[in-house]
């Protein structure tokens, strides 16, 4: 489903913000190529309309720690709202699960894991088999080297969009 209301220009800043994070006016407004007041109107409408959810760093973890990251597919034995709420209610409370999704098909869920070692994620999943969340099976893969860890090409994504209106 297509979301209304951007431009080629907001588009350009919303690739800038994922890429740059925060950014002064000025270079803001070189990027996205329009002058500093009006960019600067358009970023406060998007953050406004909560197309922009917060800044990031990316932190290079491996170079302040040695660290375990795990893939994990978890099943659910049911399939009710009840047990899905506990599940994700689990997993929002653990630190160590950095992302979560809810899939279809053959796994309910793929999560990505981060502790400081193997010990550690066993003891997290060991906690998780013993909190009676109701898992049927699930199944681990050590991640042993990223490949490609990167944001999304917002206007690829959006396809053609409207040309520029002015602010």
């Amino acid at each position: 489903m297509k979301k209304i209301g951007l431009d080629a220009t907001d588009i350009r800043i919303l690739n800038a913000i994922q890429s740059h994070g925060q950014i002064s006016k000025t270079r803001l407004s070189e990027i996205v190529n329009i002058s500093a007041t009006p960019c600067w109107a358009r970023l406060d409408r998007l953050k406004a309309a909560g197309y922009i959810r917060g800044y990031h760093g990316d932190i290079a973890l491996e170079r302040i720690c040695d660290f375990s990251q795990v893939i994990v597919t978890v099943s659910l034995t049911h399939h009710r709202k009840a047990d899905f709420d506990r599940f994700e209610a689990w997993v929002g409370a653990h630190d160590e699960v950095t992302e979560c999704m809810a899939t279809g098909g053959g796994m309910d869920y793929v999560m990505k894991v981060i502790c400081p070692s193997l010990g550690a994620f066993q003891a997290m999943m060991q906690a998780m088999v013993e909190a009676e969340l109701g898992i049927d099976r699930y199944m681990t893969y050590i991640a042993t080297r990223v490949i490609k860890a990167a944001r999304p090409n917002i206007a690829k994504l959006v396809g053609p969009v409207p040309r520029d209106r002015t602010v």
